[in-house]
């Protein structure tokens, strides 16, 4: 929340522990890329990749920008911040119908995503079309129009309950659902 006493909800890009491990093992990577004996298309293939990689992490982390906002004029679903106006998008409460808490899981690991359920009439989001629907029809456990209006919690971190008190001051009824696995 931006402030205790506040019921608008914001969480902003920062360090996290998944952030602080990915920049110090690039950084790790990097450096051991830049010893002598490492050849030369090792270091062209895993310089960009980590040093880009982990640079880009760090940017993130140190950016500030919102990542996510519920206010009274509804929610705010910040973009990545290397293309942050091209990937922000607000939704009005007019269209929300509710939240979905959810993970998309891969090999060993997951990502949490929080989502906003839309009335079937809203406008279309950025990034909406039927390439896309496509694509994640077959890759991820919730629908597609979840999908087009969540956000990875990545870089950032969500707080539940303080989400669900900001959704219950301004919408009250609008439900805040975990996805079954």
């Amino acid at each position: 929340m931006t402030d205790r006493s506040s019921p608008v909800y914001q969480a902003r890009y920062g360090w996290d522990r998944r952030t602080a491990g990915i920049v110090a093992l690039s950084a790790v990577f990097t450096a051991v890329l830049l010893l002598p004996d490492i050849p030369l298309l090792g270091q062209i293939l895993g310089l960009p990749l980590f040093g880009a990689g982990g640079l880009f992490m760090a940017y993130t982390a140190m950016s500030g920008k919102v990542a996510l906002r519920v206010d009274e004029t509804g929610v705010l679903l910040g973009g990545s911040p290397a293309r942050y106006r091209a990937t922000t998008t607000h939704v009005p409460w007019d269209d929300i119908t509710g939240f979905v808490l959810w993970r998309q899981t891969e090999g060993g690991t997951s990502l949490p995503y929080v989502g906003v359920t839309r009335r079937k009439d809203a406008p279309p989001l950025p990034g909406d079309g039927p390439k896309a629907r496509a694509a994640i029809r077959r890759l991820v456990p919730v629908s597609a129009d979840v999908v087009l209006s969540s956000r990875a919690v990545n870089g950032w971190c969500l707080n539940t309950d303080q989400l669900t008190a900001a959704v219950d001051h301004f919408a009250p009824g609008t439900p805040v659902q975990n996805h079954p696995y």
